[in-house]
């Protein structure tokens, strides 16, 4: 272990494993070490007998539930846009010939009490029981708007600079009401709050047309994909990658303690007794707590069923999302539910997530409202954990630590974060145009 190394990156949890996976593409040379003896770290998938251990202590898993390995339950559970940024990673690495990916059937948003299908097209406006008819029509010229929108020709642009009018001086010209706004805003452009209506429109139109076309690219029901076997694929599939190109992993590493010289610039890392020497460290907010400070936690429910969730044409695979101003909140929560269809659990078994910032220290009372759109469920786990983001300065101390992840269900958040490190690790911003494995071939 006593080596030199351009990059030591702490903790396997999906950010740091893309992290890895990139630098070590880009030819530096990566040590990749974690306290566990398991990928994934925060994000890890845990089967049913590890399930238990982590939030029942020495009980065991009642055996109605089945063979405890058939379980692959994601510790943060999130659904990936299937034109988003993250496929895009994903294929940029040739990362895609380790998993397999699988559409999720459906996309939901809650409305005065009940779950709809979110519309996405204009035709599936017109069919939306979340509108009367003369609000459709209006929010048929909004989508269409929309998708012919295109930032570079003006005549589609009516008259209007995106960089400057807000997302609510636009939805105004169409004469939307708020209910509509709600769902747009939250179930097709994943918003988390209302701050949005108060910025620039752009991002609000692009995001509600990255929804369009990740629906158009598998003809499914939503704009989502999920890998076979869960989450826990993803890291160790960027492990992988990182190997391909040098990296050294090392699991079970523990008191892995960060070293620095005088001036405060990381100098290597050391554990059980040895220090590898490097000039910059990747980590989880956990390896270097007096870096980082808490900035919110998030609560969440995991439930075993038998049954899909109700009122959602009975898809295996489906996410709802409700939005804060229905609830009286001042953060979206977030539905999640998978099924034995992407091999997370046995035949018959489903799994669903509810989650959210939370807002109290009673995460039993929060989650309520998503808990109630379950039906019954036969097993459930409550949880409650603090979020951190970094607060050092990492030109000054080369430590370039990730946020912790939010509450939401889809990915686009995390993968700004990682995109957003690479630049400040790499001094340039990651080229998703080229494909790499194009290149690669084109090597041999």
């Amino acid at each position: 272990m006593d080596e030199e190394y351009d990059v030591i990156v702490l903790g396997t949890g999906l950010k740091e494993c893309i992290l890895s996976g990139l630098l070590s593409v880009d030819g530096l040379k990566v040590l990749h070490m974690d306290r566990n003896d398991y990928y994934g770290g925060e994000c890890a998938s845990l089967n049913l007998v590890q399930l238990w251990k982590r939030f029942r202590g020495d009980d065991k898993p009642p055996a109605h539930l089945g063979s405890s390995r058939d379980y692959n339950v994601d510790m943060v559970p999130k659904f990936m846009m299937a034109n988003g940024t993250l496929v895009r990673v994903l294929i940029h690495t040739d990362v895609t010939k380790y998993l397999y990916f699988k559409a999720v059937d459906g996309s939901f948003v809650y409305n005065k009490g009940k779950v709809h299908k979110v519309p996405a097209t204009d035709m599936e406006a017109l069919k939306s029981p979340l509108m009367g008819l003369f609000e459709k029509r209006r929010a048929r010229k909004f989508f269409i708007y929309v998708q012919d929108y295109n930032e570079s020709d003006p005549k589609t642009h009516e008259g209007m600079d995106l960089t400057r009018v807000t997302t609510r001086d636009l939805i105004a010209k169409y004469g939307l009401d708020d209910n509509t706004v709600d769902f747009i805003g939250h179930a097709v452009a994943l918003n988390r709050d209302d701050r949005y209506l108060d910025e620039p429109a752009l991002e609000t139109v692009n995001r509600m047309k990255l929804y369009a076309e990740s629906v158009a690219r598998f003809q499914g029901g939503s704009p989502y994909i999920y890998p076979l076997y869960g989450l826990g694929e993803l890291p160790q599939a960027f492990a992988r990658l990182s190997a391909v190109y040098g990296g050294t992993y090392m699991l079970n590493k523990p008191e892995c303690k960060v070293e620095f010289n005088d001036e405060g610039k990381v100098i290597g890392v050391t554990s059980e007794g040895e220090t590898a020497r490097c000039t910059k460290v990747v980590c989880d907010p956990s390896y270097l707590p007096n870096k980082v400070r808490k900035v919110g936690k998030v609560a969440r429910a995991i439930a075993i069923m038998s049954h899909p969730i109700p009122n959602t044409n009975d898809s295996h695979s489906v996410q709802v999302i409700l939005p804060q101003k229905q609830l009286g909140r001042r953060s979206d929560m977030y539905l999640f539910c998978c099924s034995y269809s992407h091999n997370v659990a046995p035949k018959g078994k489903f799994i669903a997530f509810v989650s959210t910032e939370a807002e109290t220290d009673h995460p039993e009372t929060e989650l309520k409202p998503g808990i109630d759109l379950l039906g019954p469920v036969e097993e459930i786990f409550f949880d409650i954990y603090d979020r951190y983001e970094p607060v050092n300065e990492p030109s000054l101390d080369n430590c370039f630590i990730s946020t912790s992840y939010d509450a939401t269900t889809h990915f686009e958040s995390t993968v700004m974060d990682v995109l957003n490190m690479y630049t400040l690790i790499t001094g340039k911003v990651l080229d998703l145009s080229v494909d790499l494995s194009a290149a690669s071939a084109a090597e041999e």
